[in-house]
């Protein structure tokens, strides 16, 4: 599954820190997960749960936060969300995004405008945005 191996790079990264940082325990993890990749956020709990078993993430408390994808029209300024557009697909459309989020430029479209020309300004990966260690 996508979201195992996500977790899988999520623990590797964390983990790489805690090698480079000589960390002796860590409390908590972080992460933000962006709304554009349609993570199942309880396969991905369980994953880093039992990715993290055996290592100084075992007994660290994970924090997922959301974050609301957005997108910003090139030509126009318009700014729309993910979660509207997403509504509008189906669902074998939904999931080849899931799988490979910069897809979203074949389906989406500004609703002002219609211009294919636009960026994602937020919402778009996984990433450790902070962990609470002891050295």
């Amino acid at each position: 599954m996508h979201e195992w191996s996500l977790a899988e790079s999520v623990i590797e990264t964390a983990l790489s820190i805690v090698a480079k940082e000589q960390i002796k325990k860590v409390f908590s993890v972080k992460i933000k997960l962006g709304e554009l990749q349609q993570i199942d956020v309880e396969v991905f709990e369980l994953a880093l749960k039992e990715l993290s078993k055996g290592t100084l993430l075992e007994d660290a408390k994970m924090e997922i936060l959301l974050e609301e994808a957005v997108l910003k029209c090139r030509v126009c300024g318009y700014e729309w969300s993910f979660k509207s557009f997403l509504e509008e697909l189906d669902e074998e459309d939904s999931e080849s995004i899931h799988f490979v989020p910069e897809l979203v430029h074949v389906f989406a479209k500004c609703p002002k405008c219609g211009s294919k020309d636009f960026e994602i300004i937020k919402g778009r990966g996984v990433y450790i945005e902070g962990m609470e260690v002891e050295k």
